[in-house]
C-alpha cells in the first residue's frame, strides 16, 4: 500500500492508481491521523487493507482535487552521515582537488566501516512535502541536495538488534536531506546540525510504501533541472538500516513514526566540486533560486521541489 496525508485536516489515504482512499470514511475504525495510524500496528493495516478492496466511490477522491502533504508525523528523523562509499570518496578527493577512483572508493568503504557510525538529527517543526516551494537559506552560498531511501519506525523498541530490522520497519519512504555545503570551521564530534537545519530542510514522501518495498533494494534517481545528478540503489549502503537501527536503539528509545535516512550516494554537489588551490570551490553545481530538484523511485514515487 501507498500511504499517503492529504487535504486540509491532513487524514491518512491510500493511493490506488488515480484515486486517493480516504482510510478512516472506508472504515471508521481506522484512525484518521498517521501517527495514531502508524501506532495501531498490524491490526490498522489489516483492516486498512480490507477497506481499500471494498472501498466505494464516496470514500475516494482524484489524485488532482486534493492535497498531498509530507507523510510525516512530526516524530524524530535521523540521518545517517557519510554511508555510500561512492559519495565519501568523492567527498575526501576533492578535499585534495583529485579525482575519485575505484580504489579510492574501497579504501572509502574500508574507512567508514573501521571509523563506526556517524551522523546528525533533523530537529524541525516542519518538513516539505511534494511540490512544496524551498527558500534558499541566508546563511549558505553552496546549498546542496541529497537523495535518500528513508524507512519509518512501526513500534516502540529500545536496544534492538539488526537482525530483528523487519520487525520494526513499518515502510518506506524518500527524502531530500537540503544541506549547507559552506566551511563552518573545524570539524567537531558534536554540534549543532547548523547547515542540516533551517526551515523546511527535508522533504518527504510523497508517500510510505508499506509491505511492498525491500528498504535495502530501493532504486533512487535525483534530477537537477531534468539533469540527472545521482542514480544508486540502497543495497549499496555501507551500514544497513539494521546496524543503524542497533546502534542508535542502544539505551534509546524508538517510537512509531521515528525516521531514519540512509544516506545518500555520489552525485550531490559537493562530491562532484573539487577544490581550488586556493580552498575555493566553484557554485556552478550547487542549488540556485529557480532550480526544481526531483528525487524519484519507481517503488515509491516522486518528491519536486522548486528553490525560491
Amino acid at each position: 500500500m501507498k500511504i499517503v496525508v492529504f487535504g486540509p485536516e491532513r487524514r491518512v489515504g491510500v493511493l490506488v492508481g488515480t484515486r486517493v482512499i480516504d482510510l478512516n470514511r472506508a472504515n471508521g475504525e481506522i484512525p484518521p491521523q498517521l501517527e495514531k495510524f502508524i501506532a495501531a500496528g498490524k491490526a490498522a493495516l489489516f483492516k486498512a487493507k480490507e477497506a481499500v478492496a471494498k472501498a466505494s466511490i464516496d470514500a475516494s477522491s482524484n489524485i488532482d482535487s486534493v492535497t498531498l502533504h509530507a507523510p510525516w508525523c512530526g516524530k524524530r528523523i535521523a540521518m545517517v552521515g557519510g554511508n555510500y562509499a561512492d559519495h565519501l570518496a568523492g567527498m575526501v578527493a576533492n578535499q585534495h582537488g583529485e579525482t575519485s577512483t575505484g580504489d579510492l572508493i574501497r579504501q572509502a568503504y574500508e574507512m567508514a566501516r573501521n571509523k563506526g557510525h556517524w551522523g546528525f538529527w533533523k530537529v524541525l517543526n516542519e518538513v516539505a512535502g511534494n511540490g512544496d516551494e524551498i527558500s534558499y537559506p541566508k546563511k549558505t552560498k553552496y546549498l546542496d541536495y541529497e537523495g535518500e531511501v528513508a524507512i519509518v519506525i512501526g513500534k516502540h523498541g529500545k536496544d534492538i538488534s539488526a537482525s530483528e530490522i523487519s520487525d520494526y520497519v513499518w515502510g518506506v519512504t524518500l527524502v531530500n536531506d537540503w544541506s549547507c555545503r559552506d566551511n563552518r570551521g573545524e570539524p567537531r564530534s558534536q554540534s549543532y546540525n547548523y547547515s542540516k537545519n533551517f526551515d523546511r530542510s527535508c522533504t518527504v514522501g510523497p508517500c510510505i510504501v508499506v509491505d511492498e518495498v525491500d528498504c535495502q533494494n530501493v532504486d533512487v534517481e535525483t534530477r537537477v533541472n531534468g539533469e540527472v545528478r545521482q542514480r544508486f540503489n540502497s543495497k549499496d549502503m555501507i551500514f544497513n538500516f539494521g546496524e543503524v537501527l542497533e546502534y542508535l536503539s542502544c539505551d534509546f528509545t524508538f517510537v512509531p513514526g521515528d525516521m531514519i535516512g540512509g544516506g545518500t550516494a555520489a552525485g550531490t554537489a559537493a562530491d562532484k566540486t573539487k577544490r581550488l588551490a586556493d580552498g575555493s570551490r566553484s557554485r556552478e553545481l550547487f542549488l540556485k533560486s529557480g532550480d526544481v530538484v526531483e528525487v524519484s523511485s519507481p517503488q515509491v514515487g516522486s518528491i519536486r521541489n522548486k528553490i525560491i
